[in-house]
């Protein structure tokens, strides 16, 4: 009977012959964090949904824009070996400018990379378009993530600045990594500025390995988004299942059963999107 009458109040309260749209697009926008209902005035945005979308694009753009700091993360990591990089981008606007050269390890940095300790997996924490997301989550989820990987050798931590996705499989190459997971800063969006791509790829290889050679997790950003436990849950059983098929990307599927407790959290798709 409390189901029925749970099922009855809620059809009550989105029956716009019982509620009317000021009281139904509220309850509505508790559910999303898209602009949805926002009125009008006149021809235009009610004055408060317009500041809203100003600030939304103003954090965005500080997101982008915002310089990576290797000293915020590697404090997270505490106790953990790092090692820091840069891509062949030389500066920001360079970065935004030429992709390709955030995919390329810089020739000096790729030297001070370590070699030749028969690794099964590095984590790379890159800064991509949102510096911010990398900051605030990045450190948790590779703690959360290793610490599930028992028996695993897991290379030092390599902090990248100015890196694109791609970046991973060069710092992997020069490595001789088995597997790399690329932690990086999502492209913002006009409601999340602070969202954390997790990138697994098998033995890749600079130049050759694609997107469909990878598998993303997305959307990693507490309390609304895909929460630590959860994204390093399907990391690890995704780095399990990618070894054992030698393997990753549309040959790898997310058969986890994580608890994905977070409002808003996104499954992991079996590809990955276009890569930051």
């Amino acid at each position: 009977m409390a189901g029925v009458a749970g099922v009855t109040a809620a059809a009550a309260v989105t029956d716009p012959a019982v509620a009317g749209p000021d009281e139904l697009w509220p309850l509505l926008r508790r559910h999303t964090q898209a602009r949805i209902g926002l009125g009008r005035s006149g021809s235009a945005l009610p004055t408060r949904h317009r500041l809203g979308l100003q600030a939304a694009h103003a954090a965005a753009r500080d997101a982008v824009h915002s310089p990576f700091d290797p000293d915020t993360v590697a404090a997270g990591l505490r106790g953990l070996p790092t090692v820091r990089v840069r891509s062949a981008a030389g500066d920001r606007l360079t970065y935004l400018q030429r992709p390709d050269l955030g995919r390329r390890l810089d020739p000096v940095d790729r030297a001070h990379l370590p070699a030749g300790g028969d690794w099964d997996v590095v984590f790379v924490v890159a800064d991509g378009l949102s510096s911010r997301a990398v900051h605030e989550h990045a450190a948790a989820v590779v703690r959360a993530t290793a610490a599930r990987l028992t028996g695993w050798s897991v290379a030092p931590v390599v902090l990248a600045e100015q890196a694109r996705v791609a970046l991973g499989d060069d710092i992997a190459h020069a490595m001789g990594t088995a597997m790399v997971v690329v932690l990086i800063g999502e492209r913002p969006g006009m409601s999340a500025a602070d969202s954390l791509g997790a990138y697994l790829t098998y033995r890749p290889v600079p130049g050759v390995t694609t997107d469909a050679d990878r598998n993303c997790l997305s959307n990693i950003r507490p309390p609304l988004g895909l929460t630590y436990e959860a994204a390093a849950g399907k990391l690890a059983a995704l780095l399990s299942r990618g070894r054992e098929l030698g393997r990753t990307g549309v040959a790898l599927k997310d058969e986890t059963d994580a608890d994905v407790t977070a409002r808003g959290a996104l499954e992991a798709p079996a590809t990955a999107p276009p890569a930051p």
